[in-house]
Protein backbone atom coordinates (compact mmCIF):
# COMPACT_ATOMS: atom_id res chain seq x y z
CA UNK A 1 0.00 0.00 0.00
CA UNK A 2 3.04 2.66 0.85
CA UNK A 3 4.00 1.73 -2.51
CA UNK A 4 0.72 2.74 -4.32
CA UNK A 5 0.87 5.80 -2.11
CA UNK A 6 4.19 7.05 -3.85
CA UNK A 7 2.62 6.09 -7.18
CA UNK A 8 -0.18 8.01 -6.65
CA UNK A 9 1.19 10.67 -5.80
CA UNK A 10 3.14 10.76 -8.99
CA UNK A 11 0.27 10.32 -10.96
CA UNK A 12 -1.10 13.74 -9.47
CA UNK A 13 1.85 15.72 -10.10
CA UNK A 14 1.23 15.98 -14.39
CA UNK A 15 -2.25 16.70 -13.38
CA UNK A 16 -1.30 19.58 -10.74
CA UNK A 17 1.03 20.80 -13.99
CA UNK A 18 -1.37 20.50 -16.29
CA UNK A 19 -3.76 22.88 -14.32
CA UNK A 20 -0.70 25.28 -13.33
CA UNK A 21 0.23 25.32 -17.42
CA UNK A 22 -3.43 25.89 -18.35
CA UNK A 23 -3.96 28.68 -16.02
CA UNK A 24 -6.44 27.01 -14.05
CA UNK A 25 -6.43 29.43 -10.92
CA UNK A 26 -5.15 32.27 -9.23
CA UNK A 27 -4.90 32.01 -5.25
CA UNK A 28 -6.65 34.55 -3.22
CA UNK A 29 -6.58 35.08 0.27
CA UNK A 30 -10.16 34.06 2.14
CA UNK A 31 -10.60 37.25 2.94
CA UNK A 32 -11.30 37.64 -0.45
CA UNK A 33 -13.81 35.61 -0.92
CA UNK A 34 -17.61 37.66 -1.52
CA UNK A 35 -20.26 37.01 1.41
CA UNK A 36 -22.45 35.16 -0.89
CA UNK A 37 -20.27 32.87 -2.30
CA UNK A 38 -18.34 29.69 -0.45
CA UNK A 39 -15.27 27.56 -0.86
CA UNK A 40 -16.11 24.30 -3.17
CA UNK A 41 -13.59 20.83 -1.87
CA UNK A 42 -11.36 19.25 -4.53
CA UNK A 43 -11.44 15.53 -4.40
CA UNK A 44 -8.78 12.81 -5.90
CA UNK A 45 -10.30 10.63 -8.06
CA UNK A 46 -7.75 7.67 -9.04
CA UNK A 47 -7.72 5.45 -11.87
CA UNK A 48 -5.12 2.21 -12.09
CA UNK A 49 -5.44 1.78 -16.32
CA UNK A 50 -5.63 -1.64 -18.07
CA UNK A 51 -1.57 -0.72 -18.54
CA UNK A 52 -1.06 -0.98 -14.97
CA UNK A 53 -0.52 3.00 -15.08
CA UNK A 54 -1.98 5.14 -12.41
CA UNK A 55 -3.91 8.13 -13.49
CA UNK A 56 -5.36 11.17 -11.18
CA UNK A 57 -7.75 13.49 -12.06
CA UNK A 58 -8.76 16.67 -9.85
CA UNK A 59 -12.64 16.92 -9.41
CA UNK A 60 -15.14 19.61 -7.95
CA UNK A 61 -17.26 18.20 -5.19
CA UNK A 62 -20.16 18.39 -6.96
CA UNK A 63 -22.41 17.59 -3.89
CA UNK A 64 -21.45 21.10 -2.14
CA UNK A 65 -22.16 23.31 -5.42
CA UNK A 66 -25.16 25.14 -5.40
CA UNK A 67 -27.19 25.25 -8.45
CA UNK A 68 -27.46 29.47 -10.03
CA UNK A 69 -24.58 29.89 -6.99
CA UNK A 70 -21.55 27.77 -8.49
CA UNK A 71 -22.90 26.48 -11.31
CA UNK A 72 -25.57 27.23 -14.43
CA UNK A 73 -25.38 24.07 -16.98
CA UNK A 74 -23.37 21.07 -17.02
CA UNK A 75 -22.43 19.65 -20.09
CA UNK A 76 -19.64 17.23 -21.79
CA UNK A 77 -19.11 17.02 -25.16
CA UNK A 78 -18.74 13.48 -26.07
CA UNK A 79 -19.78 10.91 -28.92
CA UNK A 80 -22.22 8.56 -28.84
CA UNK A 81 -21.25 5.27 -29.82
CA UNK A 82 -24.28 4.76 -32.66
CA UNK A 83 -22.46 7.93 -33.77
CA UNK A 84 -19.51 6.92 -34.37
CA UNK A 85 -20.13 3.80 -35.62
CA UNK A 86 -22.13 5.58 -38.43
CA UNK A 87 -18.92 7.70 -39.02
CA UNK A 88 -16.83 4.63 -38.83
CA UNK A 89 -18.98 3.05 -41.60
CA UNK A 90 -19.02 6.56 -43.72
CA UNK A 91 -15.64 6.53 -43.61
CA UNK A 92 -15.21 2.80 -45.08
CA UNK A 93 -17.34 3.66 -47.57
CA UNK A 94 -15.43 5.99 -49.26
CA UNK A 95 -12.46 4.55 -48.80
CA UNK A 96 -11.05 6.90 -45.86
CA UNK A 97 -8.96 5.94 -42.70
CA UNK A 98 -9.79 7.11 -39.11
CA UNK A 99 -7.49 7.93 -36.42
CA UNK A 100 -8.10 8.74 -32.46
CA UNK A 101 -6.92 10.38 -30.62
CA UNK A 102 -6.31 10.82 -26.89
CA UNK A 103 -6.16 14.65 -25.79
CA UNK A 104 -4.01 15.32 -21.91
CA UNK A 105 -6.54 17.31 -20.01
CA UNK A 106 -8.58 18.24 -22.73
CA UNK A 107 -11.07 18.96 -20.18
CA UNK A 108 -9.57 21.78 -19.04
CA UNK A 109 -9.77 23.45 -22.44
CA UNK A 110 -13.64 25.00 -21.78
CA UNK A 111 -13.78 28.18 -20.79
CA UNK A 112 -15.98 29.85 -18.14
CA UNK A 113 -18.74 32.21 -19.19
CA UNK A 114 -17.65 36.02 -18.36
CA UNK A 115 -18.08 37.10 -14.83
CA UNK A 116 -18.37 33.17 -13.85
CA UNK A 117 -15.80 32.42 -11.20
CA UNK A 118 -15.89 29.20 -9.09
CA UNK A 119 -13.89 29.27 -4.99
CA UNK A 120 -12.57 26.49 -4.02
CA UNK A 121 -9.92 24.66 -1.60
CA UNK A 122 -6.50 23.90 -2.55
CA UNK A 123 -6.53 20.51 -3.32
CA UNK A 124 -5.81 16.98 -0.71
CA UNK A 125 -2.52 17.13 -0.20
CA UNK A 126 -1.41 20.67 -1.17
CA UNK A 127 -1.66 23.68 0.83
CA UNK A 128 -1.45 25.85 -1.64
CA UNK A 129 -0.90 25.73 -5.22
CA UNK A 130 1.61 27.31 -6.41
CA UNK A 131 0.58 29.25 -9.18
Amino acid sequence: MAEDRVGWGGAERPEIANHAANGSWTSIDRSELPNNRSLVRLIWVYQRKRSGALKARLCVQGCAQVHGVDYDQTFCATMRPTSLRALAAIANAAGMRMRKWDFVAAYLQGDLEKNEVVYFHAPPGYATLGC
